[in-house]
């Protein structure tokens, strides 16, 4: 474990007295007791339904080197233990972040988007790392919480870092983004998401311009020339005073596709990345991956990293857990079947773009394209339309079965012919044990939905019938 921190520097940081000890270097922080790790600060956070203080005993048995904990807590807690007292918790958090990022020297990256934000953050910390020592959340760090997490979190030592801001009401990502202050910010794409809380896709885009509020001076703003409202993230990033770069397949980007060669497993690419060209392998399926990769390789190029390590990396990228990992299963009567896992999240254009995987992808002989789906939540009035028009796209990917899940998909199931619907259930657990008796070898089979819609436990539930292929998991096949 490298040390990160003193809690007399932490102390400094955050305006806050230490009470206890003695105290180790700290490694890490954490805010739940279950993913702690020894060396980490603990910090207890107050939410609507828990209150971190609670766990403070349980944190420091595990091996905290310390909790942060409010002042007037501290009178309900045990007074043999190792403290930071604060005012409030996620305020001091907020202050270590900010000196976090005023001791570090790091070239710093920020990434928002409707669609593709964590896989933009993924591929920047993969292709990055060949450069040097590069930083980023492990997870999906990207609210109110998590950004000042990772911020708090990256060690002095870091030649790069790379941040995913995420938000789904206006207001949200100004404060994340001049806490980052970062040197590049990415708009990967602007897509109908969070509808709920926004009156039209044009406010979405309004809303992750904010993103530009925290650009270091001189900093670049990297937007997608072939979205309809790069017109409005463009002068919004113009107003802040960024250099404005375009990337996409339009003959104005600056990060230019040239030239693309899909495949199953992944592309070969061809781009010109402000005027220098290349031609890199991307280890993993989808044009939306392609179109992301432009975003990443023209970050590479302003923040100072090595183009040619950063194409060699690429071939080696490949889908985070949730986000389009593909996996193979072994079935017990012989054969195999692949299963897409895009359980994550969920709407409109990352349905689009999943689907259009699904349908380059190659099921063996006998086998077809089967697509389980749960509710794309937070559209708001648009939902029905929504739903139902995710049939174009299903039936132009040539997917065979779809089987639905949720009050929402309700509508894309009467919505497609009789031939193509497999079955709808009210929830994801009411359909699990019949999506789970359907593989026959040669099928390639994608789960999708919102997180809220549970769709990850019908992943999880494969996982626990059926052995990867090549391994044995050691559960009952029956």
């Amino acid at each position: 474990m490298s040390r990160l921190w003193t809690m007399d520097e932490i102390a400094a940081a955050t305006g806050g007295r230490l009470a206890g000890g003695p105290f180790a270097s700290v490694g890490g922080f954490s805010i739940d007791t279950r993913s702690l790790k020894p060396g980490d600060v603990f910090v207890a956070l107050t939410g609507e339904r828990n209150d971190g203080h609670a766990y403070v005993e349980a944190a420091l048995s595990a091996g905290a080197v310390a909790a942060i904990i409010a002042e007037d807590k501290l009178p309900g807690l045990a007074m043999a233990g190792r403290y930071l007292i604060v005012d409030e918790p996620l305020a001091a958090l907020y202050r270590l972040a900010a000196a976090s990022r005023a001791r570090s020297a790091a070239r710093i990256a920020a990434v928002t988007g409707s669609v593709g934000k964590t896989g933009t953050k993924e591929a920047l910390r993969s292709v990055l790392a060949p450069s040097g020592p590069t930083h980023a959340a492990l997870a999906s760090f990207n609210n109110h919480i998590g950004v000042p997490l990772t911020l708090s979190s990256m060690p002095a030592t870091s030649t790069y870092g790379v941040f995913e801001i995420g938000m789904n009401h206006a207001g949200e990502i100004t404060p994340l983004t001049q806490l980052v202050r970062p040197h590049v910010a990415i708009v990967t794409t602007v897509e109908a998401a969070h509808l709920e809380y926004f009156s039209s896709v044009e406010e979405i885009a309004e809303a992750k311009a904010e993103i530009f509020a925290g650009l270091e001076p001189g900093g670049a703003a990297l937007i997608n020339r072939d979205n309809a409202f790069h017109d409005v993230l463009a002068q919004r990033a113009s107003a802040r005073g960024a250099r404005v770069i375009l990337f996409g397949e339009h003959p104005a980007a600056d990060v230019r596709l040239v030239d693309v060669r899909d495949g199953a497993d992944g592309s070969l690419v061809t781009a010109s990345v402000l005027g220098t060209q290349m031609t890199y392998r991307i280890g993993m399926p989808g044009r939306h991956v392609v179109q992301n990769s432009l975003a990443v390789l023209g970050a590479v190029s302003v923040l100072g990293g090595d183009l040619a390590l950063a194409g060699v990396a690429y071939a080696r990228l490949r889908a985070p857990r949730g986000r389009g990992e593909c996996l193979t299963f072994a079935l017990p009567q012989g054969g195999s079947f692949m299963l897409i896992d895009e359980s994550y999240n969920a709407n409109p254009a990352s349905m689009a773009a999943a689907f259009a995987v699904l349908g380059a992808s190659r099921p063996g002989a006998g086998g077809r394209r089967i697509a389980i789906l749960g509710d794309m939540l937070e559209l708001g009035a648009a939902a029905k339309d929504l739903h139902e028009a995710l049939a174009s796209p299903l039936l132009a990917a040539q997917v065979d079965l779809v089987f639905t899940a949720g009050p929402l998909m309700e509508a894309l199931h009467h919505h497609l012919p009789s031939a193509n619907r497999g079955g709808h259930a009210s929830s994801a657990a009411d359909i699990e044990a019949a999506v789970i008796a359907l593989p026959r070898a040669g099928d390639v089979i994608m789960v999708k939905g919102s997180n809220g819609s549970r769709v990850a436990a019908i992943v999880a539930a494969f996982k626990t019938r059926y052995a990867l292929a090549g391994q044995d998991n050691g559960a009952d096949k029956a």
